[in-house]
């Protein structure tokens, strides 16, 4: 069995996104030359989030909607989290969208369903993030 790690790096400009990360990670399975296994892509984050969805800036739209209804960002003082940062809804958001994917590799190819695709999801951004692509297989 093959094992092969890449690392994806990220700065936003805004303090949340939804980036489409399909192609990244179709690229590093490309690279490790697995053709039957499977990929974990993971936040290495705890205020992002990795997800598979559709590719619809609707959906992205009524994401975020739903998210900041769950978890607003402000008033920040209405977390017990908010002392030293501001930043525990994205904590909260993160722990709604999750934390990681794990997609089959079938060959070589990620197998999947109609119009998935994986996400990185970004709840505190303006800074450096990491995502984890972790791909076993033969």
């Amino acid at each position: 069995m093959k094992s092969y790690r890449k690392v994806l790096n990220f700065v936003t400009t805004t303090r949340r996104a939804f980036i489409n990360i399909t192609p990244q990670v179709e690229e590093a399975l490309r690279e490790s030359g697995i053709k039957e296994g499977l990929v974990l892509v993971n936040a290495m984050n705890i205020t992002a989030s990795v997800f598979i969805n559709d590719d619809e800036s609707g959906l992205h739209n009524d994401f975020e909607r739903f998210l900041e209804k769950l978890a607003p960002e402000k008033p920040y003082e209405q977390y017990d989290h908010n002392g030293f940062e501001d930043n525990a809804d994205a904590h909260l958001k993160r722990t709604i969208m999750g934390r990681e994917v794990v997609c089959a590799v079938t060959k070589g190819k990620l197998d999947f369903g109609t119009w998935e695709q994986i996400f990185y999801g970004e709840f505190d951004g303006k800074r450096q993030k990491r995502v984890l692509i972790k791909i076993i297989g033969e």
